[in-house]
């Protein structure tokens, strides 16, 4: 199904979604013309925005029918999600298989077990956000090993006990956040561990530097992959065996709104199979690109809105941009670069096992103060540690 054929399937879904009190008033015939919506929608008045006449939700939480889940408020206030029973992982199931690799790997082992590394604040459905037993973090073919919001301060005992139960468990793939997941690595690769059982690692919740997929890589040996896309919307592309970001279009369908002069511009998703709460022209927060190929559309995830950086002529620089700059750079395991209102930059950095040399660090600040247009060097500093937002996330780029 290309994407010109969906606008047809969306249309049949607009009856549908006119139950909703939320779209009772904005849904019209012509699906162009629909207002954006965002994170304020979904909560305001919820869950009766998303109640059809007659449901109540404890009736359907009671019954088992839906599951009620929060965003992790990374970007906003936490915001509630609801959707039917089992409905995340036959979505996630779809998208996975955008992937032949991943695809064939799991078609080889139909009951392959995962092991989670994520922050503890987010989708109760992939993450625990209190410290519990291995049992009770142990859920189907899935085992949640992280329970610490910063991964950098971690002990060694910590470290020792993740490693431990990732050994035990054998699992297929590690499902990584990349930050938390590199610094594992980095655990594991000073202690000559190494995990195999493991085929391919997937990363996700947030954007995936360079700099971590790089550390992955070498420490453990396998393919490292994309998988985008966000708790109220499920999970939106896939990276392929070949490097290319693959939408669902059996999912959802996509625009990209308010281009600039590259196509760069806001990711507004519409979500086709959750029926408890169809996010309708949802911006999600972050700026996108889509190629268009003979057979296909490639997409490129540029991070979020709020997270670009200005050139001194004002044109906007994504996250994206910058960490193409750290792609010839070794020794850093992290990254923050700030941009304040004047448009001075500094980058905090934290060494991977050996630190960038001067070179290196003359190499990639030259190549941003270019990208950026800067007047004033930039002001470069290794770090032990930098801190994330309550979510546990972090900003590779931001404005101060």
């Amino acid at each position: 199904m290309r994407e010109a054929a969906q606008l047809a399937r969306v249309e049949e879904f607009l009856p549908r979604w006119r139950e909703l009190p939320l779209y009772q008033a904005a849904l019209d015939n012509d699906f162009s013309r629909l207002p954006l919506i965002g994170k304020r929608e979904l909560r305001e008045n919820f869950p009766n925005n998303f109640l059809r006449a007659g449901q109540n939700l404890d009736a359907l939480l009671e019954s088992k029918t839906v599951e009620l889940e929060h965003t992790s408020g990374s970007s906003e206030e936490r915001t509630p999600v609801l959707f039917g029973r089992g409905w995340w992982n036959e979505q996630e199931a779809r998208v996975l298989r955008l992937n032949r690799f991943v695809a064939q790997v799991l078609d080889e082992n139909p009951r392959a077990r995962r092991a989670t590394l994520v922050p503890p604040v987010c989708n109760g459905l992939v993450c625990f956000s209190n410290y519990t037993s291995k049992s009770a973090r142990t859920v189907e073919a899935t085992l949640f090993v992280n329970q610490a919001r910063i991964p950098f301060l971690l002990t060694e005992a910590e470290f020792a006990r993740m490693a431990e139960e990732v050994l035990e468990w054998s699992p297929v793939f590690l499902d990584l956040d990349p930050v938390h997941g590199a610094w594992f690595a980095l655990y594991c690769e000073r202690h000559g561990i190494k995990f195999p059982s493991v085929k391919f690692i997937l990363c996700s919740y947030e954007f995936v530097s360079v700099v971590h997929r790089k550390i992955l890589q070498r420490v453990f040996g396998v393919p490292v992959f994309n998988l985008y896309g966000s708790t109220e919307t499920g999970h939106l592309l896939m990276e392929n065996e070949h490097g290319d970001m693959k939408a669902c279009l059996e999912n959802v369908f996509y625009e990209i709104v308010e281009p600039d002069n590259r196509g760069v511009g806001d990711l507004v998703v519409t979500t086709l199979t959750n029926d408890f709460m169809p996010l309708v022209r949802y911006r999600i927060g972050d700026l996108a690109q889509a190629s268009e190929q003979p057979y296909a559309t490639n997409y490129f995830v540029h991070g979020r809105a709020r997270d670009a950086l200005r050139r001194r002529a004002g044109q906007r620089v994504t996250t994206l941009e910058i960490d193409g700059c750290f792609s010839d750079v070794n020794g850093i395991a992290h990254y923050q670069l700030r941009q304040n209102e004047r448009g001075d930059c500094d980058l905090q950095f934290i060494p991977d096992r050996e630190a960038p040399g001067a070179e290196e660090l003359k190499c990639v600040r030259g190549q941003i103060e270019n990208l950026l247009q800067l007047e004033n060097r930039i002001v470069v500093s290794a770090m032990e540690k930098l801190p994330p937002l309550m979510s546990g996330k972090f900003r590779i780029t931001c404005r101060v």
